[in-house]
This record gives C-alpha cells, structure tokens and sequence, in this order.
C-alpha cells in the first residue's frame, strides 16, 4: 500500500544542527507502528541520510528488537567487531563498549568488511545524564570538503587496517570471528581478503586494504566510507596511546590504520579528518524511548562522550557489498 499520506514530509522537522527529527504520539504497539509506516520511514532515510523518530516509547529490549525487525528484512551477525558487545538475540546488540569518558570519532560502522551494513538501527532505552548523543555527519559532504590532494590519494590507495587480537584491549577472537577455532578464522580471512600472520604467542595480527570512497549503490553519489580516522592511533587520548605503545609496541596495537601503501598516517592527517566530520556533525541529545534510522553508507556516525547510564541498543541491516571496495595486496598466509 502507498505509505506517503501516513507520514507527510512536513511532519519531519529539519535543522542544519541535528539530524532530521519526526515526532509522533505514542501509537501503543511501537512494532505494528514500524511496520505500517516501514516505507515512509525508509523514504526519509533516503532523502536525509538518517531519521530520529520521538515518540514511540521503546522502553526494553523486546519492543526494540520488534521495531528493528519491522523495519528490516532480517538483522545480521556482527563479524569483526573491534568491541566487545553484548548480545541480546541475533543480530540484537548493545553499544559497543568504550569508555564513557572518550568519545567514539565519526565512523561507518564495519566499513573494513567486505558485507557492510547498509543501515544501522538504534533504540535509546536510558538517555544519559550528560553527553552520549549518537552524532551524523554527510559522507558526501565530507568528502567535498576534504582537500583535494588527500581525498584523492586516498581514493586511488583505499586504507590499510591493521589489528592485533589479545585477551586484554578490544574484541576476543571469539567476538570478532565468531569462534575460536584457528583453522575456522583462517578459512574466514581468506574468504574475506584479510592477510594474517599468528605470533609465537598464539596471538593473531591481520592487514585488510579496503576503499576509503566508495559510490552509493542506490544514489551513485561518491561517499567518504571508512574508518580511517576512528581506528587510527591518533584517535586515541593521549594517555592511552603512550600505554599502549609501552605495552605492546607501535606494530602490536589492537588496531591502527595506514595509507593504502602501508605508509604511516600523521598525527596531522588525522586531526584534519577529525575536523572536517566535526564541521559536518549533527547531533540532538537521546532521549529514552528514540529511534535512529541511519544509512550507513552516506552517514557517518559517532558516540560522543556521556556521563551517568546510558543504555542504546543498536542492529545492522541491508547488507551489502560494494563492486568498488579496493582488492589487497596478494599476500601470503602463516
């Protein structure tokens, strides 16, 4: 049935500020809601990027899994996580761990993949007290206003992704591979165009090259697609890079991205890219009971610093892989 009498545009309150905000009154069952107004929903994801709907009071895990599923045909299973989660039913997740006090930089959630999420789903069931909004930005935007030389340099390279799994810092084996059963996780990095060496330690360390532009599968419009600057070691507080680098050592870190070429990303290249997603952020504090819609391939996303508890459930949907992702280097395996 045509949905767009449902939910007129004007409905839909628009901001340079903030992402594009629709409120509505509490319709009872959020579930049938979301999937009555699915298509109208979905439009303003188109046309905006991202959509927070006010109103639908999600107040637990069960009525936001509902919605997500609603709104999606099926939620996938987080591989390659460099966080822990945790998990609430499939493809059902909990923000990903990260200190509080540190604020997640702008990213597109597992742009090193080679099946990305087209759209990213988020439910706030406890606002914080202070901070913790999840921020957008216009990754075509973004990739306007970078500087010329470097958007094209990375465009021609793509980006190199390097991880180090330990039991300590970031996601275990066994949460980003989803086992941890050796030959399993070589079967998936090969699948996957992940170069992997295992230390005498029993520890792994992978290199992914993957495109840092890519273009829209339904717009074709070129967007600033990556994680470049969020797991770059530049990123990191201060304080906790030097520990790191002490602990492990500058190739040992959980996880640090390069130039397409292998060559080391400066400090000032990544404040540069830090700036321009600042320039381009949107952002309304959660309040308990919003929904997010974000695509995740024309929008950036982020999660600001917070004080006091803050509980955001968050899925992935629409998968999908991209023709122009950069093929690695050959490599060999060990």
């Amino acid at each position: 049935m045509s949905s767009s009498p449902l939910v007129p545009p004007l409905d839909v309150e628009l901001r340079p500020d903030r992402p594009p905000v629709l409120r509505v009154d509490s319709p009872g069952d959020a579930a049938s809601w979301a999937e009555k107004y699915r298509e109208a929903l979905r439009a303003q994801v188109t046309e905006h990027g991202a959509l927070l709907v006010r109103g639908l009071e999600l107040r637990n895990v069960q009525q936001a899994g509902a919605v997500f599923a609603a709104l999606s045909d099926g939620l996938m299973t987080e591989r390659e996580a460099f966080a822990p989660r945790e998990s609430y039913g499939p493809g059902l997740y909990s923000s990903a761990t990260w200190p509080a006090n540190q604020p997640m930089c702008m990213h597109h959630e597992l742009s090193y993949t080679l099946e990305v999420p087209g759209l990213m789903l988020f439910a706030c069931l406890t606002a914080p007290g202070q901070g913790g909004a999840t921020a957008v930005a216009d990754a075509e935007q973004v990739l306007q206003a970078l500087p010329a030389e470097l958007g094209e340099r990375f465009e021609r390279e793509g980006w190199l992704l390097t991880r180090s799994y330990n039991d300590e810092i970031g996601a275990s084996l066994t949460e980003s591979f989803g086992t941890d059963d050796r030959a399993a996780i070589e079967r998936y990095c090969r699948d996957n165009a992940i170069d992997f060496t295992w230390q005498p330690d029993g520890s792994l360390r992978t290199r992914q090259r993957r495109a840092a532009v890519v273009r829209h599968p339904v717009t074709g419009r070129r967007c600033w697609f990556n994680q470049i600057a969020f797991l770059n070691e530049w990123t990191l507080a201060p304080e906790v890079r030097e520990y790191l680098v002490d602990e492990y050592g500058q190739d040992g870190l959980p996880f640090n991205t390069r130039f397409g070429d292998g060559s080391e990303i400066g400090e000032d290249v990544v404040q540069l890219l830090n700036t321009t997603y600042e320039e381009h952020t949107r952002r309304e504090p959660w309040q308990a009971g919003d929904l997010m819609l974000v695509d995740n391939i024309r929008t950036a996303h982020s999660r600001e610093a917070y004080a006091g508890e803050r509980e955001v459930l968050v899925a992935m949907a629409e998968p999908r892989t991209l023709a122009d992702s950069c093929p690695p280097p050959e490599a060999s395996h060990r």
